[in-house]
């Protein structure tokens, strides 16, 4: 279809089975990827048959910094996404430009890693397009426009929708779709740390890539096992929803690399590469001279890793049989433990600024006995998880409004599929 085809095609009903599946509605995202081929066309008016993607943020549910020790996590994608408007150029260049940043232009036959580039988009973009190619990928150029609902620095990885995103988009292209949704996570995962320049594990790629409530076990990150748990919070009379406290991530690669650091201390202290692998029994007899060898905010964070395993099979089992009570005393104790003893609710580097612990305060004193909250994704700054009981929904939205503004409370609902790529 070509520029006024797909509008008439998205303003007519074509896509409402994609748009009811991916956003449980129709007329609003209709007039959004609409608008979004009008933002493209002004950029590229000499455009072929044209094409849309989408890629869901997620959301973290249990297993607070575990993936990057090689653990167990429960994740789920989200209705709030990054979407694509695509064709084909016969330049050898691929354009992206995303809204509100200038466009990256990357040269295909250039994907070397580039220093200067850490940090940013394009980095991700040539750390995609490169791993592809190492699999036997012939890319050609495509230009791309790109919005994103996902919230900077919530915690719902907008970065890793970013990544699934260009992943769904060359595989659709010049792959045959043969990359599977495991292995886009796992291409994404080495953009951003090989490329971009940030250590990270693999959860944030592979609950956007596979899309649904997954339970993932990364013990084996070359094959991680992974599960589909059906979950509908709303037939508990609970509802999801994140409040962004005005942080930002921008600065807190340091605070998110000194986890993985001091985790690999103890855990090397301990004669293993990855926490997972360490003897918990040694680890406890040997704590006097662990404090000496590593510190003791290192064992701190090896002790939320080990109990933090414990918890996310428990929430799977609770889960599974239907028991969202115990699910959420879980999802307090959790988030209790990445404030004690994983300590990223705040960055050392800036201690006035403690939006979370205060997000957290007003709705426990809110919630009392009922629901549950906790950290969000890395933490440091962002946002804050909350299973807020329906019929007290519109109060709390109000009462965490009037601190954090208007529209800082975002209900969440656990989007089905992950990377898209609409058939046209």
């Amino acid at each position: 279809m070509n520029i006024n085809e797909i509008k008439t095609a998205i303003l007519g009903g074509k896509f409402d089975k994609d748009f009811n599946l991916l956003y449980g509605e129709t007329e609003q995202t209709a007039q959004r990827y609409a608008k979004a081929v009008d933002k493209f066309n002004d950029l590229f008016p000499v455009s072929g048959d044209i094409k849309l993607f989408s890629a869901p943020g997620r959301t973290e549910v249990s297993g607070n910094h575990t993936d990057h020790q090689h653990g167990c996590v429960l994740a789920g994608s989200v209705n709030l996404d990054v979407i694509a408007v695509v064709s084909l150029n016969d330049d050898g260049k691929i354009r992206i430009k995303s809204e509100g940043f200038n466009m990256d232009v990357v040269d295909i036959n250039d994907l070397e890693k580039n220093d200067a580039e850490n940090g940013k988009a394009i980095s991700l973009i040539k750390g995609v397009c490169h791993k592809f190619e190492e699999m036997g990928c012939t890319l050609s150029g495509f230009n791309a426009y790109t919005t994103s609902n996902v919230l900077k620095g919530s915690g719902l990885s907008s970065s890793a929708a970013f990544e699934v995103l260009v992943g769904t988009i060359v595989n659709s292209l010049f792959f045959e779709s043969k990359a599977s949704a495991i292995e886009i996570a796992k291409i994404g995962q080495f953009a951003e740390r090989d490329y971009f320049g940030k250590p990270c594990g693999l959860l944030d790629q592979m609950a956007s890539s596979l899309g649904g409530f997954t339970y993932a076990d990364f013990n084996d990150p070359t094959d991680p096992i992974t599960e589909s748990i059906d979950l509908d919070i709303k037939k508990f009379g609970y509802t999801l929803c994140v409040v962004d406290t005005g942080g930002n991530h921008a600065n807190l690669t340091d605070d998110y690399a000194a986890i993985t650091v001091e985790c690999k201390k103890i855990s090397n202290a301990l004669g293993v590469d990855f926490l997972r692998d360490a003897d918990t029994d040694k680890f406890y007899s040997d704590l006097a001279a662990l404090r000496k060898k590593c510190g003791d905010r290192a064992i701190l964070r090896a002790f939320h890793f080990f109990n933090e395993q414990e918890r996310v099979e428990k929430q799977k089992a609770a889960l599974k049989a239907g028991d969202f009570e115990s699910f959420l005393k879980l999802v307090n104790a959790s988030g209790q433990s990445s404030y004690d003893y994983l300590q990223n609710l705040y960055s050392n580097s800036n201690v006035s600024e403690q939006g979370l612990p205060l997000a957290i305060a007003l709705t426990k004193q809110f919630l009392g006995d009922k629901g549950a909250c906790r950290v969000h994704g890395g933490g440091f700054a962002g946002t804050i998880q909350c299973y807020i009981p329906t019929d007290m929904l519109a109060d709390y939205k109000a009462m965490i409004e009037k601190t954090f503004g208007e529209g800082s409370c975002c209900v969440l609902n656990i989007r089905p599929a992950g990377g898209y790529a609409f058939e046209i």
